[in-house]
């Protein structure tokens, strides 16, 4: 019986041994089968502080050049498209006929206006003598002057409506846009050619809250681009806004003398030399922290070691360092080396 019993728990055990054999067994090759975890490599950076510095720098501001004048050229009645009197980038006069309309139609309604209304008019004088005579009364006579009148007015509004046939310039200077073809038809209100006048330069640009307090309206700037490199066009501020944008800028416009020899186009990026020194407290971070051009600049911002690109507006230059003017904060961590491996989002180690 002792026997039996051994026999027995020995049967048992080994059982339980296979088991938990070939439960491990089936464990490891689930491991196996497991896909294999990414392991997240962060990217070795070097990073600056955005720091704020009182600085006495230059009022020289970035601006964009607008037209001095731009003016829409539409149809004032509706027909077909005549003749275009224009092709892009002629130069116009004020009062010059661009396009013609097609009045045949008009032409024929003039003719019966005229017609009626000149039947209308020896009605009149017919019945004004029988009047005299007392042989017509005096309703009828009034009846035959209000049509008269009104045949008269549609004379004259036919009229106009061939006289605006002919469109004409509203103002003088560049054809930039011609975006309807001779022969179509138009209705009234449609663009015929857009207008640029270049004859001076008009810069616009913004001021924050301590500069608009350095200038006045009148003063002098001296405006260059980098497009015509040592060139000065001489300019006077035109207007400044008394109000300020919701980012706490005034808008200012400067009217600068455009030069034939070296014209300077709508949206050309230029520099504003207000020939004053300001004492200013700037956010100012390293040059080599811009991922983007001036004009697009963008940074990327470290936080818990995730790196966020953000853009930025920038001001002036200097020593290696340039001025951040809206996007960023005093004590922001921003990427000064290694930008070209990252990503919005990525996981950066910072390097010494």
């Amino acid at each position: 019986m002792k026997r039996k019993y051994i026999i027995s728990l020995i049967v048992v055990v080994l059982l339980a041994l296979i088991i938990f054999r070939l439960a491990a067994n089936k464990s490891t090759l689930d491991k196996k089968k497991e896909p294999a975890k990414d392991s997240v490599v962060s990217i070795p950076v070097k990073v600056a502080t955005a720091k704020e510095q009182l600085q006495e720098v230059s009022l020289i501001k970035t601006g964009n050049l607008a037209p001095f004048k731009e003016a829409k050229v539409l149809s004032t009645t509706g027909g077909t498209i005549q003749q275009l009197r224009f092709n892009l980038g002629d130069h116009v006069t004020e009062g010059q006929v661009l396009a013609i309309m097609d009045t045949r139609l008009a032409q024929l309604d003039l003719q019966k206006a005229e017609t009626n209304a000149a039947k209308l008019k020896r009605d009149l004088q017919n019945y004004t003598e029988l009047l005299q005579g007392q042989a017509a009364t005096q309703e009828k006579v009034n009846e035959i002057n209000q049509n008269y009148l009104d045949a008269a007015n549609q004379v004259s509004q036919i009229k106009k409506q061939i006289s605006d046939a002919a469109i004409k310039a509203p103002t003088s200077g560049t054809i930039s846009e011609r975006p309807i073809e001779q022969g179509v038809f138009a209705n009234a209100g449609t663009q015929i050619a857009t207008i640029v006048n270049l004859s001076q330069a008009k810069v616009q640009l913004n001021l924050t809250e301590m500069e608009v307090y350095q200038v006045k309206q009148g003063q002098q700037v001296k405006i260059t681009t980098d497009v015509y490199p040592g060139q000065v066009f001489n300019g006077s501020i035109s207007f400044i806004s008394p109000q300020a944008d919701e980012t706490h800028n005034y808008k200012i416009e400067i009217m600068a003398d455009n030069k034939e020899s070296a014209l300077l186009r709508s949206g050309t990026f230029v520099y504003a030399d207000f020939s004053r020194k300001t004492t200013q407290n700037i956010l100012l971070i390293p040059r080599e922290a811009l991922t983007e051009s001036i004009k697009d600049a963008s940074v990327y911002v470290v936080q818990n070691n995730v790196v966020r690109q953000k853009p930025i507006k920038t001001g002036i230059e200097m020593g290696g360092m340039i001025q951040v003017t809206s996007g960023l904060k005093p004590g922001e961590v921003v990427v000064t080396s290694g930008q070209i491996n990252l990503k919005d989002g990525a996981q950066v180690s910072i390097s010494k």
